[in-house]
């Protein structure tokens, strides 16, 4: 690719400063040329670091300048509304990291300013840029195991982050800051899903229960297909960061996923051991520089998002329904733009 695509990253927390650097000279195609967070030093600081000259403390100065093209948007959920429609109002080309939003009302009011505009509009699910949910979706398509008829899903973190980002106010909550990804694989997987029903507590951190939310949930699922599903979510998964997918199908079972971070066994007469996955900066650090590869190769080549703001939207509104399944203590029905 010969023409470079101006990117401008908005929030510089860890996975917001990781992109920026990732835009450094891991993405062909693209050129960092300006930062924004909220906290003005922290912006100054990396743009010192990564030798970039603008770096702004207003996301509206980054979206407004003209060698910005493509916006990418990492800061927290609660802002991406205001700031999709702003970089959708200057017709530059978007990429959401998820959620879409917390509610899903701004996330379908989202969808509107992405179709009304016609930009470019590219979420953020890395997941499915990962080599393993490549693999295992090319071996579905491809017919490997038959018809898939159940989907279960892990989702553990190590430990928990701080209670200011899981103040569920900014993030969703557990089932949709967590969840979302596995809900989000579950469509990509099974197709549809047509009803929900989660439990869940406050079970290892008390206190979590100050901010309303939980460490621990299961979901599980219906299919529109008649296949069934089950997510389990975790906040206190001690022994490393446990991501999984089990997909059974009718003439056999793909399994994604790993726990051993390094390929060695440490064998003695004490027993057999071996490290963990650390966290998901080690886990996914290749699926989300792909994936942010993908995004600058489609707008470049005038292709298609891979995964779009509607898959934004259902992945939110899957994760909206298991949530009220919580805290309704039922099942809840997913009918077209309808949660039951």
């Amino acid at each position: 690719m010969s023409k470079k695509l101006g990117i401008g990253v908005i929030g510089l927390g860890r996975l917001g400063s990781s992109y920026a650097k990732y835009f450094t000279g891991r993405i062909a195609g693209a050129a960092l040329v300006a930062v924004s967070d909220v906290n003005e030093s922290a912006a100054e600081s990396l743009a010192a670091e990564l030798g970039i000259s603008k770096r702004y403390g207003r996301y509206q100065d980054l979206i407004a300048d003209e060698e910005v093209e493509g916006v990418v948007i990492v800061s927290p959920t609660s802002t991406h509304k205001e700031i999709v429609c702003e970089a959708a109002k200057h017709r530059k080309a978007i990429f959401c990291e998820k959620p879409l939003s917390i509610s899903l009302a701004e996330a379908r009011a989202m969808l509107i300013t992405v179709e009304e505009t016609g930009v470019f509009f590219q979420m953020g699910f890395m997941r499915r840029f990962d080599k393993g949910y490549l693999a295992a979706k090319r071996r579905i398509e491809e017919g490997v195991i038959g018809t898939p008829v159940v989907f279960k899903s892990s989702s553990r973190d190590p430990f928990r982050p701080s209670l200011e980002y899981l103040d569920p106010a900014h993030s969703g909550g557990l089932i949709i800051d967590c969840g979302i990804h596995d809900l989000d694989l579950a469509r990509w997987f099974m197709g549809d899903i047509a009803s929900v029903y989660s439990i869940g507590g406050t079970l290892a951190y008390p206190e979590m229960k100050s901010i309303g939310d939980i460490d621990n949930a299961i979901t599980s699922l219906y299919f529109v297909s008649g296949s069934l599903g089950v997510i389990d979510l975790s906040r206190n998964g001690v022994y490393g960061y446990d991501i999984r997918t089990e997909i059974l199908g009718t003439e056999g079972t793909l399994k994604i996923g790993y726990l051993r971070e390094t390929p060695i066994l440490v064998m003695t007469k004490d027993g057999i051991t071996h490290d963990t996955v650390p966290y998901f900066t080690e886990r996914f650090e290749q699926a989300y520089v792909t994936q942010l590869q993908d995004f600058v190769g489609n707008v470049l080549q005038d292709k298609p998002p891979a995964v779009t703001c509607a898959d934004g939207v259902a992945a939110l509104q899957a994760s909206a329904a298991a949530t009220l399944s919580f805290k309704e203590n039922r099942p809840v029905k997913i009918q077209g733009d309808k949660i039951l």
